[in-house]
């Protein structure tokens, strides 16, 4: 029995309608957050949340019974878990934030879609090069906020009058949201020669290293792919190896006989 649930539970057709009742369920959430939508269908739209949610709560508890304490042993069932129990847990007014994080059932998404699965493990097996990154990238800005405080404090203390305000002036001219008319062209005008403080800093963080972070996290996924593919023509190669013993076998029945 635990086997055949197993086997059920791992056919195409129920990842299928679980990701149909993920999709239909974040519709609903969508729907929860329209005043006059809710003065319509209010009463529908609770039923029908909370008969995804029972959905859900069956899909984990089966789950459980097919595979005991190895449900734990998959980090995809542990994130499943964790977003279903955050949904069952009640919305008083204290807990009102509850209500809000109850579209991160939309985040299960992940766990049953392989493409997306694929591009969340590159970005995961990615990380412990992004932290180098984020060091270099930290210095930088600790090395541009200092220097921004001490030049441009005086004249612009609403953007570098201390080092957080620095920090992040600099963070909104990396993503080039504003920098020029916004920040740099009135500094320009105060301090004409700023803009060999601003560009230099612009082309060493916008330009080089978000781009080596975006070049880490490719390389990730496509080694993810790689080790995906790798997996399943391992997988071919096994069940033709069986296939070609099982045919040998049966030939050499064939010859005993004769």
């Amino acid at each position: 029995m635990q086997q055949s649930l197993q086997n059920w539970l791992e056919k195409p057709s129920v990842g299928n309608f679980i990701m149909g009742v993920i999709v239909f369920n974040a519709i609903l959430l969508g729907l929860d957050t329209s005043e006059t939508v809710k003065s319509y269908i209010g009463g529908l739209i609770n039923v029908l949340d909370s008969l995804c949610l029972a959905i859900f709560v069956i899909e984990i508890l089966l789950k459980f019974i097919a595979y005991r304490f190895r449900f734990f042993r998959s980090g995809w069932n542990i994130f499943d878990f964790l977003v279903v129990g955050i949904a069952l847990m009640p919305a008083s007014e204290a807990l009102s934030v509850l209500r809000a994080l109850r579209i991160l059932r939309v985040l299960r998404l992940i766990s049953t879609a392989p493409t997306l699965r694929r591009v969340v493990e590159g970005f995961v097996s990615a990380l412990p090069g992004m932290g180098s990154v984020f060091l270099l990238m930290g210095m930088m800005f600790y090395i541009g906020a200092v220097m921004a405080t001490k030049l441009f404090a005086e004249a612009f203390p609403e953007w570098f009058g201390t080092l957080g305000l620095s920090l992040y002036s600099l963070f909104q001219i990396m993503t080039l949201e504003s920098w020029s008319m916004g920040i740099v062209r009135p500094v320009m005008a105060e301090f004409p020669y700023a803009w060999a403080f601003f560009v230099p800093f612009i082309m060493v963080t916008t330009f080089a290293v978000v781009n080596l972070l975006v070049g880490l996290i490719v390389n990730s996924m496509q080694d993810a792919h790689a080790a995906e593919a790798n997996e399943a023509t391992d997988t071919y190669r096994e069940e033709v190896l069986d296939r070609l013993k099982a045919i040998e076998t049966e030939l050499s029945q064939v010859r005993e006989k004769k």
